[in-house]
């Protein structure tokens, strides 16, 4: 399987200075009129250079984070460039409530990741953004889990479609989850678990639960979710990844010793 790396930064994380920006960077921020966007991308740019720098061990200074420039592709998924050439590393990047996260692999896989806050979701909703199998699965979950569910079912979709490089552009139908890989996860007759059946609550950075997403089109991404509070995490990629190892920044290994 493939390692993923996963780092988190919350907006406490942030410097006040820019310093470690790249002056293309820079450019697009100053851009940015709404304060929120101006924020959430600030945060998310941190949070990738701290990821790439503790993955490729450099060092996290400012001038050798601006050396990082991390640009988005035509389809507007972020792209890795250190001093100016192409980093041969693949990331994902995503932000909720006042977090950041980045996922970080080889160059050449598919990647996305997602941040979720557990929340209730109307009727309306679950009609307009799963698909039939999702709804049915929804159905059969108790209502103490459904929170939790409906949380991963569309994180995941939301990583997929980073995955597939297109975004919400596409239709969240298009990506149909299961909650666990059910592959060798049969009854003794050999036919497959109910995925309700099958879904655990999740709580901890160190209790990774398997997924499934399957694309419209025949594309099949596996990964993993979890959560703690009310944030849940998801990651999917191709070709299939381990679960994911959480990447320590120097400031969190100083926090650990003392």
């Amino acid at each position: 399987m493939m390692d993923v790396y996963w780092l988190e930064q919350t907006e406490a994380d942030l410097p006040a200075e820019n310093d470690w920006l790249s002056a293309s960077e820079v450019t697009r921020l100053s851009g940015m009129r709404f304060a929120k966007r101006h924020a959430d991308w600030r945060l998310g740019r941190w949070t990738a250079k701290c990821a790439l720098a503790a993955y490729l061990g450099l060092h996290s200074h400012p001038p050798e984070l601006a050396d990082i420039d991390i640009r988005p592709a035509p389809s507007g998924a972020p792209e890795v460039f250190i001093a100016n050439q192409p980093a041969g590393i693949a990331i994902s990047l995503s932000h909720r409530a006042g977090v950041a996260a980045c996922a970080v692999t080889l160059s050449g896989a598919d990647l996305g990741c997602d941040l979720e806050i557990m929340e209730p979701r109307s009727d309306a909703f679950i009609a307009d953004y799963f698909a039939t199998e999702e709804q049915q699965l929804i159905q059969r979950t108790s209502a103490a889990d459904c929170s939790q569910l409906l949380a991963l079912l569309w994180s995941a979709k939301e990583s997929a479609l980073k995955a597939l490089r297109t975004g919400l552009r596409l239709d969240t139908r298009s990506v149909i989850v299961s909650p666990a890989t059910l592959s060798g996860q049969g009854n003794e007759d050999g036919c497959a678990r109910d995925p309700a059946l099958a879904f655990q609550s999740s709580y901890g950075l160190n209790s990774w639960q398997p997924l499934q997403a399957v694309c419209e089109g025949g594309q099949v991404f596996h990964g993993w979710w979890q959560h703690t509070g009310d944030l849940l995490r998801s990651m999917v990629a191709s070709p299939p990844p381990a679960p994911p190892i959480f990447l320590e920044t120097p400031a969190h290994s100083a926090q650990h010793a003392s």
